[in-house]
């Protein structure tokens, strides 16, 4: 990490032995150099091996070093900064009641409500044993008990970039003791488009800092956001980009679009479904899914962006209890969502974007269980399976169930493929025949009446008109007359 701001900086180093880069592979928390009061909390949250992000992360981050991290969901890379996060900022952990001896020290930015919340729990737990304070400031909920707990003091702060611009902006938060920052889920912050205010927040930051940024995913966009934020960064990778997790098991429902309702009813009510998450694409269509999901008799609700955070946090907890069976999502929480041995995953609408199929799926699978993606495709979503089968690099499992047969014209996933295939010649159009061109018209047919009149020739009188004949006298034209609309009286009247 570049010099610390705090004049503490060289306690901050002295405080414990900093693992090298080539540290060995360890098999338990207590081989990475952790705290006392850290392990004894790690402990407590029942965990004893790290997993391959953590045993590969942790080291770096007690040595200060710069990272560039990619994980898959569900891997544990909350733990890998957390944990080192805290035990850098052990040496400035104060009792005191003083805000000034709680200063922000360690930023971490999450995109949304659920990942920020999840991300402070985390934070939360593996410092129960030391005095460091942390919050967790979000939109959606009024921002005057955020303001107050900010001005009692604070060591580790996670937001959501648009509710730290409000702080900001109100001057309730100052980052002039900032030795670390983290930005997690950087490719969703990509995809919300929260660039800009990244951008604007690593402008107020100290220089000399310890940056971390976290991915799932990494596009041009996201490694030269990491080339503006990273000084030297290490890159720690433990799964190829995009990659699914080999413990779930794909499947798709060919169905009609009109059927689709009835067949997830179906497959909810087979007893085999304990408990899942149900992807839509829009909002209004989750909250009509759930409702005929309630009807059908299944406990189900629903999680969007357009509930406040007190219903979201409400339906999660119902969810996490047993209380929901069935909880339909946008993807406002196809990240974040950390559900502990959900076994199901539903895309009742595929996404547009095969990278969020991944994410979706990512809810299911976790930490090496068995888990199970669905997917109910219709001929118009045909065209983003093909896509999502290229991006896992396989087909995927098709089952038909008898009475919800596909509609006609239901073609395969390669057909598809192929007809978006990059660079595939694209058929002119055949122009339209001249009209004056005599050989492309077609003959006219004859029509013949029952005189023997026919109707296809050119009129031609069959007798000679009189010379004598006089034309019927022209009728003189009329001029028009104006109508004079007057105000009193006068409607109708005509000008002279």
């Amino acid at each position: 990490m570049n010099e610390p701001t705090s004049e503490s900086a060289s306690d901050n180093t002295a405080a414990f032995v900093a693992p090298t880069a080539d540290a060995p592979v360890t098999t338990a928390f207590s081989d990475l150099g952790l705290a006392p009061e850290l392990l004894k909390a790690v402990v407590d949250s029942g965990y004893t091996i790290p997993t391959p992000i953590q045993v590969k992360a942790i080291p770096l981050v007690l040595a200060g070093r710069d990272i560039m991290g990619g994980a898959q969901t569900g891997t544990g890379k909350t733990a890998a900064f957390t944990l080192p996060i805290l035990q850098r900022m052990l040496p400035f952990a104060s009792s005191s009641p003083s805000p000034a001896r709680h200063p922000v020290r360690a930023l971490i930015l999450a995109p949304t409500r659920e990942l920020a919340l999840q991300v402070f729990e985390s934070v939360r737990s593996y410092s129960k044993y030391t005095p460091l304070r942390a919050m967790c400031a979000f939109g959606g909920v009024d921002i005057r008990p955020q303001t107050a707990e900010l001005k009692r003091g604070v060591e580790i702060l996670v937001a959501t970039p648009g509710r730290l611009l409000d702080h900001v902006e109100q001057k309730s938060v100052h980052f002039n003791a900032v030795q670390a920052l983290v930005l997690d889920e950087a490719d969703r912050m990509l995809d919300m488009g929260f660039i800009p205010d990244i951008k604007r927040i690593l402008a107020m930051l100290p220089v000399a800092r310890q940056s971390l940024l976290f991915s799932a995913t990494f596009s041009d966009d996201i490694k030269r956001l990491a080339d503006s934020m990273l000084k030297a960064p290490t890159l720690v990778e433990v799964a190829r980009r995009n990659q699914v997790s080999e413990t779930i098991l794909h499947r798709v429902y060919p169905v009609a679009e009109h059927d689709k309702r009835a067949l997830l009813t179906r497959l909810l009510k087979s007893g085999e479904i304990s408990q899942s998450i149900v992807f839509t694409r829009t909002k209004q269509g989750c909250s009509r899914l759930a409702r005929e999901l309630l009807r059908a008799g299944i406990q189900a609700d629903a999680i969007h962006g357009d509930k406040s955070q007190h219903e979201r946090i409400k339906v999660l907890d119902d969810f996490k209890n047993g209380q929901v069976a069935v909880l339909v999502a946008t993807d406002v929480a196809a990240r974040g969502l950390d559900i502990e041995e959900l076994p199901y995953v539903i895309n009742y609408e595929l996404p547009h974007v095969p990278e969020d199929y991944v994410h979706r799926i990512g809810r299911t699978g976790r930490a090496g269980r068995q888990g199970k993606a669905i997917s109910l495709v219709s001929a118009a979503e045909k065209i983003y399976l093909a896509d999502i089968e290229k991006l896992l690099k396989k087909p995927i499992e098709q089952v038909i169930l008898p009475g919800f047969e596909p509609e006609s014209g239901h073609e395969d996933a390669a057909a598809q493929r192929g007809k978006r295939a990059v660079g595939a010649p694209v058929r002119a159009p055949v122009a339209a025949p001249r009209a004056n061109d005599r050989e492309s018209r077609s003959p006219k047919k004859r029509m013949i009446a029952a005189d023997g009149f026919d109707f296809s020739k050119p009129y031609e009188p069959r007798g000679e008109i009189p010379t004598d004949a006089k034309a019927p006298p022209r009728q003189p034209v009329r001029q028009a007359q104006k109508i004079v609309a007057a105000l009193l009286g006068g409607l109708g009247r005509t000008e002279e």
